[in-house]
């Protein structure tokens, strides 16, 4: 796995750590331990993302737009309500529509008319969609995802305990 780093810190030295030192030195004893975990749950989504963005920009997508795509690939006859599509995204409306007017541009997608809600609107994956998101997804798999840094059991425990979490803060009902 290529390394990604975008710090000027050098090897083997490690600032959550010594920020974590720094919050104990300073009396916050009861707040070191949460710092450290948000602060390295923080620099690990950067580091996902900049390598995300890098073996997606050949493809001319964001991991937004590659999302929106995947999403539509998976749905029955390829389409979803806008609606749905933010609901299972969970993104706002405005950013929703902003995705799908680039890739409608792009002629990956179509927007239409929901005839069932004249309020809405259906998004439709066009071929060259399907074929694009199909070839980013192979490349996604194999340089990231099959890759991530860590063994089956500590990726296992990792999602594990996101997944708590992420339930606890109300991201999704158990």
């Amino acid at each position: 796995m290529p390394r990604v780093s975008s710090s000027a810190a050098p090897p083997g030295r490690d600032p959550i750590a010594e920020a974590r030192r720094q919050w104990r030195s300073h009396g916050w004893d009861d707040a070191a331990d949460g710092m450290a975990a948000v602060t390295s749950v923080m620099r690990a989504q950067q580091l996902l993302l900049t390598q995300i963005d890098a073996v997606l920009r050949p493809f001319g997508l964001t991991f937004a737009r590659f999302e929106l795509l995947r999403l539509l690939s998976f749905a029955s006859e390829q389409r979803m309500t806008m609606l749905r599509a933010g609901h299972r995204l969970q993104v706002h409306p405005t950013s929703l529509t902003s995705l799908a007017s680039r890739l409608r541009e792009d002629g990956l997608i179509d927007r239409t008319a929901n005839p069932d809600d004249g309020r809405s609107a259906i998004l439709e994956l066009l071929p060259a969609g399907q074929e694009l998101v199909e070839e980013a997804t192979g490349v996604l798999n194999a340089e990231v995802f099959e890759q991530v840094g860590l063994d089956a059991d500590d990726v296992a425990a990792l999602v594990d305990i996101l997944g708590r979490f992420r339930a606890r803060r109300g991201d999704y009902q158990p």
